[in-house]
């Protein structure tokens, strides 16, 4: 056992004597001791609920023989930290919750663990750690909210977010928008619709990482903790076997997530993750791997923001599981990749069932015939930039327009709710990247108040930040290289044509190289806009959006 290491031996009676101090017993110094990561706080709704799934946990890991030991990690809810200086902190509690989770667990000399995550950058950062300390580990989330309802149909954080957009455009009174706010969210668990923390949920699963159904059994349904409870079960079978993260999320695996992101139309922000992932396993990640994949896998889930179904609709259809099933029944899944059951994807997924073909199109029936997300290139994007086409309607997918050009987020925002953005424009938002903005902020308001303002099929936006996976609409992130480096997002100027063609996966700015060089030679950098501390360290560090956002030496 690697606790042995603080446990066996007479060096280590020191150890034991604090051992003694925390109220283990001789039988206990003799288990396994399973590390529980605890993202529960009362700030996060995704993590109101991870106290009843770590106590099931615990109950799984002790009664197959382990010693189950807590121990916490952070988090950051996205939807109360939009639109203001707190949305520079989501992106980088990723990097965070990855580092602290290697300290504590390497330190402590854990046999095994079991993370419990829910929200945006709890799981990947989770799974970063996962891959760092290698030790036989399992992934069971808090689970998703039930949809609100309100008018008689399903709502989600981001009707709430455009209805302040309708109202600002006169579209919707004060009394309507307050009714949004007391039915949009009526359960604990992470925000209902296809969002970033449901995209990474899925993805558990289709990494190999999570049980099934770890992506979209309901947070308030029982099964949820039954499968907390297998969770700690399956965590000491693979202790036993010796089975390692790294033994599961191998290029093939990782590779099978973006062929699934596809499917289901996962937010783009799993273009910033599944390269960071990817990293701490040693695969070098090419954000451009996305499209040839795309091209060839159909998109077969139109979860909101998309469209009218939500995640308790894509669990009573078969889950993750049946849309893996769609795929790999024409070639499209590695099916020999192994997983957290001990089993091959093939073998996990081989009695899935679609049960509702609207929730699951079938693979010949599909919304569209290439997936859900799409890299851009161009002379605005030499590096890259990233859409979800899926949430894109068809008058936009090509659309040529002058650029109104803001310098961050607010600006823009004031723009678009006094009246300023018309038919026909491309906000440009810059100097928010990684590095920029420093923390890559979403800009779910601006898309929400493009959409809530009636614009969302005639005003495209682009930004070297990023979105929410609640946004929808043209709107095009992760531009690299970003602003605050010279990329060419920091030249255009305002009225410039932005030229984005979306299935020929291009995005360029009409002026010539030679007029983009001049430019590009009385650009000046900008003075970081950070206070001191950990973001500074971080924007010191950070790489751009097309590299994952990962930390680097400079």
């Amino acid at each position: 056992m690697k606790s042995d290491n603080v446990k066996k031996g007479m060096q280590q009676a020191p150890h034991r004597s604090l051992f003694n101090a925390l109220g283990f017993t001789e039988e206990e110094m003799n288990k396994p001791m399973v590390g529980i990561v605890s993202s529960y706080n009362e700030i996060v709704p995704g993590h109101i609920n991870l106290d009843k799934i770590v106590n099931a946990v615990k109950l799984g890991v002790a009664e197959a023989g382990g010693v189950p030991v807590v121990f916490p990690a952070i988090a950051v809810c996205d939807g109360i930290a939009m639109g203001h200086v707190g949305m520079k902190y989501s992106l980088v509690t990723r990097d965070l919750i990855a580092d602290s989770t290697e300290c504590m667990a390497l330190a402590h000399q854990f046999d095994a663990l079991v993370m419990v995550p829910n929200c945006d950058k709890n799981v990947p950062g989770l799974l970063m750690a996962a891959a760092r300390v290698n030790v036989p580990t399992v992934f069971v989330s808090g689970g998703p909210m039930l949809a609100g309802h309100v008018k008689g149909r399903k709502t989600s954080l981001s009707s709430m977010f455009e209805a302040v957009g309708s109202y600002a455009a006169g579209t919707m009174t004060e009394e309507d928008v307050k009714e949004y706010e007391e039915k949009t969210c009526p359960t604990c668990g992470s925000c209902s619709g296809m969002y970033t923390a449901n995209s990474m949920n899925c993805l558990t699963e289709a990494l190999g990482m999570g049980l099934r159904g770890n992506g979209t059994i309901p947070a308030v349904y029982s099964e949820r903790i039954k499968l907390a409870k297998h969770a700690g079960m399956a965590v000491m079978e693979m202790y036993k076997k010796n089975i390692r993260p790294r033994d599961i999320m191998t290029k093939e695996a990782i590779l099978n997530a973006l062929t699934v992101d596809m499917a289901l139309g996962c937010s783009t922000n799993s273009m910033l993750h599944l390269p960071a992932i990817a990293h701490e396993v040693g695969f070098d990640f090419d954000i451009k791997f996305a499209n040839p994949i795309s091209e060839k896998t159909p998109n077969l889930c139109h979860l909101a923001p998309a469209g009218p179904t939500y995640m308790e609709d894509l669990n009573e259809a078969g889950g993750v599981y049946a849309v893996m099933k769609e795929l790999a029944d024409i070639g499209l899944l590695n099916t020999d990749c192994m997983t957290v059951t001990g089993k091959t994807v093939g073998e996990n997924i081989k009695d899935a069932v679609n049960k509702n073909p609207e929730v699951i199109r079938p693979v010949d029936n599909p919304y569209s015939k290439t997936g859900g997300l799409a890299v851009l290139s161009g002379n605005l994007a030499p590096d890259g930039g990233v859409v979800k086409r899926s949430a894109v309607v068809e008058e936009m997918m090509v659309h040529e327009g002058p650029a109104r050009v803001f310098d961050c987020e607010e600006d823009a925002i004031d723009a678009i709710k006094g009246g300023r953005i018309v038919a026909g424009d491309v906000v440009v938002i810059r100097y928010e990247g990684p590095k920029g903005g420093p923390g890559m902020r979403e800009m779910l308001n601006p898309t929400s108040a493009i959409a809530g303002m009636g614009l969302g099929s005639s005003v495209a936006l682009i930004t070297d930040g990023r979105f929410s996976g609640a946004s929808r609409g043209a709107s095009i992130g992760h531009i690299s290289p970003e602003a605050a480096v010279g990329g060419p997002i920091a030249l255009v100027e305002e009225g410039d044509i932005i030229k984005i063609n979306i299935p020929e996966m291009k995005l360029d700015v009409a002026i010539s190289e030679e007029e983009m060089a001049a430019r590009k030679a009385k650009w000046q950098p900008r003075e970081p806009k950070t206070t001191g501390g950990y973001i500074e360290r971080y924007a010191s560090m950070v790489t751009s959006g097309n590299c994952g956002a990962i930390l680097k030496k400079n």
